[in-house]
């Protein structure tokens, strides 16, 4: 098949690669010349484990293109998917100025008789379809009013497993009321679901309301075990025998039950503010929804008072190591980052403030200069007469570190694990006082 992506953001990148490695000729289109260049020199814009193998290969075999004119993109394509920004407006609605932008230029490119589907990729509010559609034929007139259907496909893609999550996804849900393009898409999707998961075919709403569903439903099980952490720390009891507790319970299942310092990234914020505010527009106040983000705004404090207490709120001057700025491991993405937070607040308190992470410290140089902190070229450099180390991302590197290196390096033993990687007794008896989330502090 003949695809074109627009926006070569995270979503539109993955998307794009993962169609062409399955055998499709896909034309990525952009309006940052400057991007469009690098991707189209083999340079990988984002940071994502498994997709610069497949994106070179697929560069190099011609079925992966780049182009900054629309025109070009949707001239041979069947398909054309919507992968652009939908940033959360100050009232926390999303912003669908980039879509409407799209789809208006849309309609002045499409002509009768030449038939194309218009998906939208990107996470949209409930309603967004009909609006696609709208701005197409209010722009290209009744003539093209036959040569086109616009379907809704959300994507369900994990930052760190992106790939993974696209060619062997656990489901894929099409929203459409088009026979024609129900087709269309099952043969498009039928390679990535040869091992039987399914391809659930709905109509625009629900798929629309799927993918807010799903978010929302993720973050709130991310809150209330930070709301049980907090009562753990208060009763006695260890978070982690807890979570092992309910979570071996199959109606509950195991997965995001690990408390820490609270959910971001480019997804659970957005889009548990835009469902909470969609749901205000009909007039229904979304009570839990206004719970989880205030749940998780909280956790940010309540870690940093953990910090500000131990040194009696008096940080002026105290050297701390940051390791962590990317809101999850094994990505570059530090948008809504916790991190950040906790580091705005140390540095605020006047704390000197020292940073590594494998992969997002260009990010946060370039979106954050703001912050008054130091890079550091190693995880261990970072600790080089640090006063405490406070742990805010799970990267790998981070589990099962050098601890006499560690030792060595602090000026004093102090560990603020946001994430709990560390036994609380084993890291006790190395000489460290430890202090995590939801379980007993140990001090030496």
């Amino acid at each position: 098949m003949k695809i074109a992506v627009i926006g070569t953001g995270y979503v539109g990148l993955v998307s794009g690669t993962c169609f062409a490695e399955t055998g499709n000729h896909v034309i990525c289109v952009d309006i940052d010349e400057q991007k469009v260049n690098r991707l189209r020199s083999g340079e990988i814009t984002i940071y994502e484990p498994g997709l610069e193998k497949i994106f070179s290969r697929n560069l190099k075999e011609g079925r992966l293109r780049f182009t900054t004119s629309l025109q070009e993109g949707v001239a041979e394509a069947s398909i054309i998917f919507l992968a652009l920004p939908t940033p959360s407006g100050e009232d926390g609605s999303a912003d669908l100025k980039y879509v409407i932008g799209v789809a208006t230029d849309l309609g002045k490119l499409l002509q009768p008789g030449d038939y194309k589907i218009i998906v939208d990729k990107s996470t949209v509010p409930v309603g967004t379809s009909d609006k696609v559609r709208e701005c197409i034929l209010q722009s290209g007139g009744e003539r093209i009013r036959d040569a086109f259907d616009v379907v809704s496909n959300p994507e369900f893609l994990r930052e760190g497993a992106a790939v993974e999550d696209f060619m062997k996804p656990d489901r894929v849900v099409v929203g459409t009321s088009s026979e024609k393009a129900r087709k269309v898409m099952q043969q498009l999707y039928d390679p990535f679901v040869r091992q039987g998961n399914p391809v659930l075919f709905m109509d625009e709403r629900s798929a629309e309301l799927t993918k807010y569903a799903a978010n929302s439903f993720l973050a709130t099980k991310i809150s209330f075990m930070n709301e049980i952490s907090v009562l753990c720390e208060r009763l006695g009891a260890n978070v982690d025998m807890v979570r092992r507790g309910i979570g071996t319970d199959f109606r509950i299942g195991k997965h995001f039950l690990y408390p820490g310092i609270g959910y971001g990234g480019s997804c659970f914020p957005k889009d548990v503010k835009a469902l909470a505010k969609s749901s205000a527009e009909t007039g229904y106040d979304f009570k839990i929804l206004n719970a989880v983000m205030d749940v998780n705004r909280r956790q940010r404090d309540f870690f940093f008072s953990k910090i500000s207490n131990y040194y009696k709120n008096d940080l002026a001057g105290k050297k701390i190591a940051i390791w962590g700025l990317s809101f999850k491991p094994n990505t570059d993405d530090i948008r809504e980052a916790p991190a950040l937070t906790i580091i705005a607040e140390l540095v605020k308190a006047g704390a000197i403030v020292t940073v590594f992470d494998p992969e997002a410290m260009q990010n946060v140089k370039n979106e954050a200069p703001h912050l008054d902190i130091n890079y550091a070229a190693t995880q261990y450099d970072a600790l080089s007469g640090a006063d405490a180390l406070v742990i805010c991302t799970e990267w790998n590197e981070f589990r099962t570190p050098d601890f006499d290196k560690m030792a060595a390096a602090m000026q004093s033993k102090v560990i603020f694990d946001g994430r709990n990687l560390y036994d609380p007794q084993a890291t006790a008896q190395l000489g460290f006082s430890y202090y995590s989330i939801g379980r007993t502090q140990v001090t030496v």
